[in-house]
């Protein structure tokens, strides 16, 4: 087979690269790539070269060995409160760790090493050595019962070798291999492919029919011994020896260690290409004091045990090449450049998007189509470009510039940087994207939260011209709704009544729909509360509305001329016949009052917006980032620098279910 001139370029110079690259990182101890961005580069090569064996070179660097709750289901309240680890990300917070616990045991600590296996957490209940009950982790008090399923599961017994009652906890995980077996197959029948392993187990276990978890290639480990009608093991290593006894699975993997030098030894190893000959996905390992009676005496805080910590895996990092650079409307008209990428893995999810921000974004990093560029992401954090590898850039890549017109944007489609800022936005804002996201925005849960009004069915409307502006979706009727593809009798009327339960909305939410220019959430609930009523509101001056604390003059001046708008107050009055608009009050004294508290990350259970709303009626106030002065931080999946930034302040970091435990006990 002849190798195409461009695959050729291409290996040639990935090689140099490599070789030039790993000089750098051996020979002067300077490295400018990172290890897992270097590995890709190499992985590419080598696929090149298994592509066409013509380029295979004896002295080619990949001769290397390189490494790389539904509402369905029945809600159980949990025997024993459940918890999640803390984290630490690099070594100086695994020392500080280390650190706390030869002070609070006031010896030299023994740790037990096991791996933090990328899964679902369940939480096992035998009683007399039968499975009764296998649940889900939920908020840490209420969890679901996904026994049906757990049940499928070849590694789980159904009975143990002795009649104990026991609780314990555990990972189900997927099968790497599985993965992408099960990805092909969903891909060959047309159906969606699971983004990474972790979501395809999670989704198998909360399914309703336990047929479709039994073809699912799941497995689980168990690795903590919460109750037991047995004499208690005295340390972690005996625990798992004895949950292993009565047939559970352990993962063989765990070691004891004498010190915290032994932890490093440990990560260091399985964050490399150990990492490739288990069938199972990692994100780092889990450090735990030996000795049980240790644990038992320094216990828990609100959210994780204080004998414990996650030892996490750095981000990711991936080359891939940008095939294109697209724009994105937003519903204020703002406009987003962003890369469509060659497809690529990066930490099991894959990735074909990453937003460039905006032009002074794209002319910093030199950013071109074509481009080879280094992509990260940290968990379930959205991916960035880091770097653009311009070594392997093509002869033909020119520096791309903003477009002064779009389709995007209706009328003539022109387009005008925003003066003063680096964001661009359509001039006329009448487009169709640009539309369709105002309303979703309106219909979404910070806004009116219209109960199945998702993307997909507003853009629906929207194509069949049933709504076109707010006060549009107040007039549709049942008739209408069914006359379109996927609504049946069911599904028609739960719309209506949701759009109809809408009617009813406080003040700041009805602003916070508007979708007026730099109007947030924080900032609606501050004009909602000082103003009181919409007339109010409508013919407050610029100056009168600047004057209001934590509004000022950019938010001022914007709000006064949304409601100059004679369009906009002609959509109004439209509007506002189908409404009817509550006050806000003043918060009374509450749990937070006078409390600066930050949300971060994915909640089990709230939206973000729901959470910061329920600290404003509590008294509180909602920040955007983190300070000294912050009170504490609410953390879920994926906080990412929000909550790096606390604990590098020693701001309190609490889980969802702390903050309703505070919320409620007024605590």
């Amino acid at each position: 087979m002849a190798v195409p001139k461009k695959a050729a370029e291409r290996a040639k110079k990935l090689r140099e690269l490599l070789v030039r690259h790993a000089r750098l990182y051996y020979t002067l101890d300077a490295p400018e790539l990172s290890d897992e961005a270097y590995d890709s580069l190499a992985r590419e090569l080598k696929a090149l070269e298994a592509q066409y064996p013509e380029l295979r070179s004896p002295e080619s660097v990949t001769r290397r060995v390189i490494g790389e709750p539904l509402p369905e289901l029945r809600k159980v309240k949990h025997q024993v409160p459940q918890w999640s680890f803390n984290d630490a990300f690099v070594e100086e917070e695994l020392r500080a760790f280390d650190d706390r616990m030869r002070k609070l045991s006031g010896a030299e600590p023994a740790y037990d090493l096991e791996l933090k296996i990328d899964g679902l957490k369940i939480v096992f209940t035998y009683e007399r050595g039968e499975l009764v009950l296998a649940a889900t982790r939920g908020d840490g008090a209420v969890g679901e019962d996904v026994t049906h399923n757990v049940r499928t599961i070849p590694e789980v017994p159904h009975t143990l070798s002795r009649p104990v009652d026991l609780i314990a906890e555990g990972e189900v995980y997927l099968h790497r291999s599985g993965f992408a077996a099960l990805n092909k197959e969903r891909e060959r029948r047309g159906e969606p492919l699971f983004a990474n392993p972790r979501n395809a187990a999670a989704g198998s276990i909360r399914q309703l029919d336990p047929k479709i978890a039994a073809a699912r290639p799941l497995g689980a480990f168990l690795y903590d011994l919460d109750r037991t009608s047995e004499a208690f093991p005295k340390t972690q290593t005996e625990e798992l020896a004895y949950l292993e006894k009565l047939g559970l699975p352990v993962n063989p993997e765990h070691r004891h260690v004498d010190s915290i030098e032994g932890a490093f030894s440990y990560w260091a190893a399985w964050r490399g290409s150990s990492r490739d000959r288990l069938d199972y996905q990692l994100d780092g390992i889990v450090v735990k004091l030996e000795s049980r009676e240790l644990q038992e005496r320094l216990g828990y805080t609100g959210k994780a045990p204080r004998w414990g910590i996650a030892y996490k895996f750095p981000p990711e990092q991936v080359q891939t090449v940008i095939e294109d650079i697209a724009l994105q409307v937003g519903r204020t008209g703002k406009l987003t450049p962003v890369a469509h990428l060659r497809p690529v893995s990066v930490a099991g999810t894959t990735v074909s998007r990453a937003t460039l921000h905006n032009e002074d974004f794209i002319l910093e990093k030199d950013i071109r189509v074509g481009d080879t560029v280094i992509l990260q992401k940290a968990g379930d954090i959205i991916p960035e470009i880091v770097s653009v590898v311009k070594d392997l850039r093509p002869k033909r890549a020119r520096p791309w510039r903003f477009p002064t017109h779009s389709p995007l944007c209706g009328g003539d489609g022109a387009i005008e940087r925003v003066p003063g800022e680096a964001a661009h936005r359509c001039v006329d804002p009448s487009s169709f994207e640009q539309q369709s996201r105002k309303l979703i925005h309106f219909a979404g849960k910070s806004a009116f939260d219209i109960n199945g009004m998702g993307k997909e069915t507003v853009r629906t409307l929207i194509e069949h011209e049933l709504i076109s502006e707010f006060d549009d979706f107040f007039e549709l009727t049942k008739d209408e709704l069914l006359a379109l593809e996927g609504f049946e009798e069911t599904k028609a009327q739960n719309l209506i009544a949701a759009i109809t339960a809408a009617k009813k909305v406080p003040f700041d939410r009805f602003i916070i729909a508007l979708g007026i220019p730099h109007v947030g959430e924080e900032n609606a609930f501050l004009l909602a509360r000082n103003l009181r009523d919409l007339k109010t509101l409508q013919s407050a001056s610029e100056e009168k509305l600047a004057s209001l604390e934590g509004v000022g003059a950019v938010i001022g001046k914007s709000v006064a001329g949304w409601f100059k708008d004679e369009k906009n107050r002609e959509m109004l009055a439209r509007l506002t016949k189908h409404l009817k608009i509550g006050k806000v009050d003043a918060p009374a004294p509450g749990p937070f009052t006078g409390q600066s508290i930050v949300v971060t990350g994915t909640l089990p259970a709230l939206s973000r917006e729901e959470a910061e709303m329920m600290i404003r009626r509590a008294g509180g106030k909602p920040a955007g980032s983190v300070s000294k002065k912050t009170s504490f931080v609410v953390a879920g999946e994926a906080a990412g620098s929000k909550l790096d930034k606390a604990r590098a302040l020693g701001v309190e970091v609490i889980d969802e279910a702390a903050f309703l435990k505070r919320l409620g006990s007024g605590v």
